[in-house]
């Protein structure tokens, strides 16, 4: 579990209160719906004296006015009238919403602009971001922006892609107020390493656990996130449906199907209306073919509100689910036009794209992914599938290398390497990486056959058995059922050991292939080639024959690692239907 030390809930509860009040009165909304969602969470009363807001300036309660009637045109998404309305005011408050109005009404008119979420992207103009830039440069050289102004400078600095100022700026805003929750969102998408997190300076505050776990998530090291998820569960936030939806969502990460879903349906009882996050929930049913299920949570998604991109993407997935991609297309496309960043309905929608052998568009909707987060290692590996479809190994492996760049301990990522390799006729190379993807954990068992096989094409003789013993011992242990695989491991074995002259480890393979159509006249003809053999006193070990009538083992694998990119995408070991 992660040490976050002694959590204050007195402390917090009064923290959060002061937060939602700061972020709402600058409209900064998603922020202020976070503080007080955990603030409600907390079963602790805090001393109304405490939360008496701090006396404004003389100049505000001049401007006062503006600044209501700009907030009211803010609400209803009038930007630019909120803009012209403070276009004279200047103390803190009023100067920050007409800017932060400026920036949204900017970021509304290319929404607006944009074309069809299936085509290509024209490059937006950012003459207002540009001046927004300069007018926040020119406040803070004179220091005259608060923590909240630093926290919208750094957003336009992102948006210009410059992040390495932006990172800066943004560190500078949640030093001087540690509690803006949306600054602390805006860092966290901005690195790509742990070392770069590790070397700034951030304010020691609780608000930074809950920050390092969203940083966790975005570098995919999910298991230090859901400790500190843990840890403030224990801590006494186990009613905060913050802290279950990011234990829910990291076991999605993490692959655990079972533990993700369970906390989902919990979640689901905690807070019945909520949609945030429920799209992954639909994933998780998706691949589990819960069909029921993802019905009654698509009907009730679309009961809530039908148009927000979560219900969108769970209506996508339903319909993909029943194998109606143009109508999973369509949703999936209208999440986008909800919010073109929305990086789950790119990457759902280039699967769906490969189910109907579009390629062409799969790869435009992955590269769409790419662009709004690099990170996304669904889209990388989205690309190399869509272009191992086309026959094109060698882009496969660019794309491959991405993503297991990503996630680099993750088998699916390494075997997908291996098999390029190997269709690239890089031998050395693909033994490495299968290899390797089984000592990952190779869920499905394939990267050992695979290795096997590998080792028997290049008459490597002591390694294949070697391999061939593993793959029997894994796939027992898993459980897997694949006959094939299973039956020429056996067929193998016993040739190997026949021509090694250990006999009892032959007749024990061969008794072995008799359980298997494939294998059982040639199971026979081994059979007599060793009874012959012990004739001739061919066995060093002696040995007793074993029951021909062992009861039948059944012992198998999944299709090998290839195919369905949607149940990729949805991150689970499902076998895949396309061929990488």
């Amino acid at each position: 579990m992660a040490d976050i030390g002694e959590l204050d809930l007195c402390k917090i509860k009064k923290d959060l209160i002061i937060v939602h009040r700061e972020s709402y009165e600058r409209r900064l909304l998603q922020a202020a719906k976070w503080a007080s969602e955990i603030s409600s969470s907390l079963d602790v009363e805090v001393n109304p004296k405490l939360l008496q807001p701090n006396d404004e300036p003389d100049e505000f309660w001049k401007e006062y006015d503006q600044y209501v009637l700009a907030k009211t045109y803010f609400d209803l998404k009038e930007y630019d009238r909120a803009v012209h309305t403070l276009k004279d005011c200047s103390s803190a408050k009023p100067s920050f919403l007409r800017l932060y109005s400026l920036y949204m009404s900017d970021q509304k008119r290319k929404t607006d602009n944009m074309p069809d979420s299936n085509a290509q992207l024209e490059p937006f103009e950012n003459e207002v971001l540009k001046i927004l830039q300069a007018d926040l440069s020119d406040k803070a050289s004179k220091k005259e922006l608060d923590g909240f102004g630093f926290y919208l400078y750094g957003v336009v600095l992102i948006k210009l892609d410059l992040t390495s100022v932006a990172i800066e700026v943004l560190v500078q805003s949640v030093t001087m107020e540690p509690l803006n929750w949306a600054a602390w969102m805006e860092l966290a998408q901005l690195f790509s390493d742990r070392e770069s997190l590790d070397s700034l300076k951030l304010p020691n505050h609780w608000i930074k656990h809950l920050f390092m776990a969203k940083v966790y998530k975005e570098l995919h090291l999910h298991e230090k996130a859901l400790a500190i998820y843990t840890a403030f569960m224990e801590a006494g936030f186990s009613k905060c449906s913050y802290i279950v939806a990011g234990i829910a969502v990291t076991c999605h990460d993490l692959r655990e199907l079972e533990k993700a879903v369970t906390t989902f349906k919990h979640l689901e009882k905690m807070d019945p209306y909520r949609l945030e996050n429920m799209d992954m929930y639909s994933n998780l049913l998706y691949i589990q073919e819960d069909k029921s299920e993802l019905a009654h949570l698509a009907h009730r998604c679309c009961t809530i509100n039908k148009y927000c991109v979560e219900t969108c993407c769970v209506i996508g997935n339903y319909y993909s689910l029943r194998s109606q991609h143009e109508k999973a297309v369509l949703y999936f496309q209208r999440a986008l036009k909800l919010n073109c960043n929305y990086i789950s309905a790119w990457t759902l929608m280039g699967h769906e794209y490969i189910e109907m052998k579009n390629t062409s568009a799969a790869i435009q909707a992955y590269r769409r992914a790419i662009e709004v987060n690099k990170r996304d290692y669904r889209a990388w590996y989205g690309l190399g599938q869509t272009y191992e479809i086309l026959k094109l190994p060698s882009y496969s492996l660019y794309y491959y290398r991405q993503a297991q760049v990503l996630k680099p301990y993750d088998s699916r990522m390494v075997f997908a390497l291996g098999e390029c390799y190997q269709k690239l006729d890089r031998l050395q190379e693909a033994k490495k990486y299968f290899w390797k993807a089984h000592c990952l954990g190779d869920v499905e068992g394939v990267a050992i056959i695979k290795l096997a096989n590998l080792y028997e094409v290049l008459e490597e003789e002591d390694q294949a058995c070697e391999a061939f013993k593993e793959y029997i011992k894994h796939s027992d242990a898993l459980q897997i059922h694949n006959h094939e695989n299973s039956s020429h491991a056996y067929l193998y074995l016993s040739n190997y050991y026949i021509r090694h002259k250990s006999l009892d480890e032959a007749y024990a393979a061969a008794q072995k292939c008799l359980e298997f159509p494939e294998t059982r006249e040639e199971a026979k003809a081994l059979l007599r080639t060793i009874q012959s053999m012990r004739g001739q006193g061919g066995s060093e070990a002696g040995g007793t024959a074993m029951n021909t009538d062992d009861s039948q083992d059944s012992i198998a694998q999944p299709d090998m690692f290839s195919g369905n990119t949607r149940a990729f995408g949805r991150v689970t070991p499902v076998n895949l239907k396309f061929t990488p």
